[in-house]
């Protein structure tokens, strides 16, 4: 949602028009590098939000210790590296923020927008940081339990699990499934049924 709120605002009301010139220039001090710094910050970092909640959904089913590990290392290195880059962010625009001329922008076009990039920038940085604590929580979670263990196996995969014994089948059909507990019924087709004797005529 924070990175949604910097590359919108940017994108929406971080350019203005000049009645003197023809191009829009960035209300970031005139810096376009300013702008686009911001507007790739908050794509990027959408696009990462969207892998990893896919991670955590498919999380459950990943039944390889290593993959696990993996997922959760780098959830770990990810998220420290988005809050140092929206560290950066956050000191790179409010600079330049503070050092914009006045003159630039006479009738304070879009600067809450660009107000709101800033302070969403700010707000990133903590969000990124408590995801990564997070995710070193959750490492050290799996250390001490079956999660990492080298013992750990998919519930669906135990081969230990108990099964029925198994009867040897009967000689004959087994229409009910039931192995040796079938008893084969009489055939009232039998050429010499029990009990009947057949009469010459």
């Amino acid at each position: 949602v924070f990175s949604i709120v910097v590359f919108g605002s940017i994108v929406n009301e971080g350019y203005l028009n000049s009645p003197s010139e023809g191009e829009e220039f960035c209300i970031y001090n005139r810096n376009a590098s300013a702008c686009s710094y911001g507007v790739a910050m908050g794509v990027l970092a959408f696009l990462t939000c969207l892998l990893y909640l896919a991670l955590d959904v498919y999380f459950p089913q990943i039944s390889s210790v290593k993959d696990r590990k993996k997922a959760v290392l780098s959830d770990i290195g990810v998220s420290a590296f988005w809050a140092f880059l929206w560290f950066v962010g956050f000191c790179y625009l409010a600079n330049q923020w503070q050092v914009s001329k006045p003159k630039d922008n006479p009738l304070n076009e879009g600067t809450d927008a660009a107000r709101a990039a800033i302070a969403f920038s700010f707000f990133s940085i903590f969000t990124w940081a408590g995801q990564a604590v997070l995710a070193f929580q959750r490492y050290q979670i799996g250390a001490d339990s079956a999660l990492f263990s080298q013992d750990y196996m998919d519930p669906s995969q135990d081969s230990s699990m108990p099964y029925a014994p198994y009867v040897e089948p009967s000689t004959g059909p087994d229409p009910a499934g039931m192995g040796g507990t079938y008893q084969q019924p009489a055939n009232a087709f039998d050429t010499e049924p029990q009990g009947y004797q057949s009469q010459g005529y």
